[in-house]
């Protein structure tokens, strides 16, 4: 090869490198709340929005399952992610995520667990799920349908396995749905679960009641991965904080009232809730 040519291509290949670092998708992370079809039509105009405020690609990545989205949230996979407040606190501590904005639904940033029966079931007070079967939706990472309802409970005195039986379904929309059923005794999900649509197209929940409810925290998360430059961490956080002026049918698309600018600060009470129930210092 002719020596001349070595500098040329060393160049060219540098040059090729940068370029392709400057493609690079930025990966938007979100739990499977929901099925994968409906999160990638309910995300998707967020991912646009961005992509083209910032002007690289942003690719809406959508696990089949937990386990995997966890894999993927453990190993430092997504720049930007959507999960509970339980998996922030881990995904902090364990990877330095930051997290930059929570969710508003129904027009409220704060939301609480709640445990929901069926009218006609002779339950009226938490004391009455002594002896019960209680469904709680998702599993024991699931913030809002396990650990903050399971907080209730202990609250009034009542100890999982000794004073009711647990058992878990796919996600809190099933929980409520199988309750209905008579599937089980009670639900253990979010305090909103009676209006969201996935429930109430498949159940008269005019014959549901909420019996009891934990204490309010800060609503579903959105972070950053820890080595994102602050510059970005910041624009993107300003970009979601401000779709209500900007671009509300990205809101509306993904469910959502608005995005509200937060800080680790706003999870004291969701730490408090988890020891409280796991014994863990997050």
């Amino acid at each position: 090869m002719n020596n001349k040519l070595l500098p040329i291509l060393a160049m060219s290949s540098t040059m090729l490198l940068t370029s392709t670092a400057a493609l690079a998708d930025l990966s938007m992370g979100v739990f499977p709340r929901r099925p994968v079809a409906k999160t990638h039509k309910f995300f998707k105009p967020l991912a646009e929005k961005l992509s083209k405020e910032l002007g690289e690609p942003v690719k809406l990545v959508v696990a089949k399952n937990f386990k995997e989205f966890w894999k993927g949230a453990k190993t430092g996979k997504y720049d930007l992610v959507h999960y509970n407040q339980y998996h922030y606190l881990l995904n902090h501590k364990e990877k330095g995520y930051k997290v930059i904005a929570v969710n508003e639904e129904f027009n409220t940033s704060t939301l609480a667990g709640s445990l929901s029966v069926r009218k006609d079931s002779g339950i009226n007070s938490v004391a009455d799920l002594k002896g019960k079967t209680i469904l709680f939706g998702g599993g024991k990472k699931a913030m809002g349908s396990f650990i903050a309802p399971t907080s209730a409970l202990m609250k009034a005195g009542l100890v999982a396995g000794k004073d009711y039986t647990v058992k878990f379904s796919k996600n809190p929309p099933s929980a409520v749905i199988g309750v209905y059923n008579k599937a089980a005794d009670a639900a253990g999900a979010g305090n909103v679960i009676l209006k969201v649509k996935g429930v109430t197209k498949k159940i008269d929940v005019s014959q549901m009641k909420i019996v009891v409810e934990s204490e309010p925290f800060i609503h579903l998360t959105w972070a950053v991965k820890a080595d994102m430059p602050q510059a970005k961490a910041d624009k993107i956080q300003s970009i979601m904080t401000s779709l209500k002026t900007t671009a509300p049918g990205v809101l509306k698309a993904a469910k959502v009232t608005n995005f509200i600018k937060a800080s680790d600060s706003d999870f004291a009470k969701v730490r408090e809730i988890v020891k409280s129930v796991t014994g863990e210092d997050l």
